[in-house]
């Protein structure tokens, strides 16, 4: 027989103890953290009780006396957490493979060109091409990661903008023009819209898609025929809930002067001033109107209409585009085929969001504008005003 020349006497605080037999008494316990409780709390030597030998708990709870050995090793030598995960945290000295200048190779080269053939720089591609410059002997892609996370890099990644890169006075007229408009009250009498036009490719799937079945998704095949384009318009009034689309097979100035004038005569007809925004595009001018229309009736929807361009590189501006957002992930996420069958996708759309009168509450305002974006001002505001 073997003989184990070893004692761990097990002395458990108040708080422990207490925390072991709620353990012990909790159905949610996993039986080796039971276990583990068990031969604690017969172990302590704490409460001024004979302790039970090794043999007498093994037999008690059916295990082996070397487990018991054990638990009370991992208990002494370590502590109660050891014990019950039954394993000592590993101490490994922390080997850096970049030092500061390493470090400083990796940035520079993530923030730079990535290599012919590539679009942007991956993990593995740094990796490599840090050996190869002979930067480092060795690195992977894992170290590369945290040091460029370290770093708050993610050459991987790329983010547009819409703001011009300096001080625009032209910028800053169209932008804070925009807003006064969002900060004026409802007024039946004097609607304000946002008008936005977006394109749909009309595209015909070459093979029906499988519907979903339980076990199953939907199952669809990649293959699909190009039928055309079409162009969608659209007039919001973000007060009211109130929008108006429009399906058309071309985006030119007959069509959106055509458009406007369906928003004017059949949706605001009693309305003597329309104000409108709309992004700043060679088809979105008074002239359109007199391509279409007789000078006389072109001059008529012309002054019922108080037009504010958005600014060139912001068309987050224009409140139009959110609601379009929301048709294109709602209604349009699919293949759809005919103008037919877009007109009505769009129709039910429109109808259901008018019954639900979907609102927008623009927060951005001048105030705002003026601090957030103080670069892009010219002249900056003295202090204290």
């Amino acid at each position: 027989m073997s003989t184990y020349r070893y004692h761990y006497p097990v002395r458990l605080s108040k708080e422990q103890r207490r925390w072991l037999e709620t353990m012990v008494h909790t159905s949610r316990t996993s039986t080796k953290q039971y276990l583990v409780a068990r031969v604690l709390l017969m172990s302590d030597q704490s409460q001024g009780q004979p302790e039970a030998t090794d043999g007498q708990i093994a037999e008690a709870l059916s295990i082996s006396r070397r487990t018991v050995i054990r638990i009370k090793q991992r208990f002494v030598q370590g502590n109660l957490q050891v014990a019950l995960t039954g394993s000592f945290p590993r101490e490994r000295p922390e080997r850096r493979c970049l030092d500061g200048k390493g470090e400083a190779h990796l940035i520079h080269l993530a923030c730079s060109q990535a290599p012919d053939g590539r679009q942007r720089w991956t993990l593995e591609l740094l990796a490599n091409q840090m050996v190869r410059l002979e930067y480092v002997e060795h690195i992977s892609p894992e170290t590369v990661r945290k040091t460029l996370k370290k770093n708050e890099l993610k050459p991987w990644l790329k983010k547009s903008w819409c703001f011009p890169k300096e001080a625009d006075g032209n910028f800053v007229y169209h932008m804070e023009d925009v807003l006064d408009v969002y900060c004026q009250p409802y007024d039946p009498a004097v609607p304000r819209i946002c008008m936005d036009e977006m394109g749909k490719n009309l595209v015909k799937d070459k093979y029906p898609p499988e519907p979903a079945k339980p076990g199953q998704v939907t199952r669809e095949d990649y293959t699909y025929e190009k039928e055309g384009r079409a162009n969608l318009f659209i007039a919001y009034e973000p007060l009211a809930g109130k929008r108006c689309l429009k399906v058309t097979e071309h985006r030119t100035k007959q069509d959106w002067a055509l458009f406007m004038r369906e928003v004017l005569e059949e949706q605001y007809p009693e309305a003597s001033k329309v104000v409108v925004v709309l992004d700043n595009l060679n088809t979105h001018t008074h002239a359109s109107f007199y391509e279409v229309f007789p000078p006389a009736q072109a001059k008529a929807l012309i002054d019922r209409l108080e037009i504010h361009y958005t600014p060139k590189h912001a068309s987050w501006l224009n409140i139009a585009e959110i609601e379009l957002s929301v048709l294109a992930r709602q209604g349009l996420a699919h293949n759809i085929a005919t103008i037919e069958e877009l007109c009505r996708q769009v129709e039910t759309w429109q109808a259901h969001r008018n019954q639900r009168v979907g609102t927008v509450n623009w927060q951005f305002r001048t105030a705002d504008a003026r601090i957030k974006l103080k670069r892009l001002y010219p002249v900056q505001q003295p202090d204290g005003l």
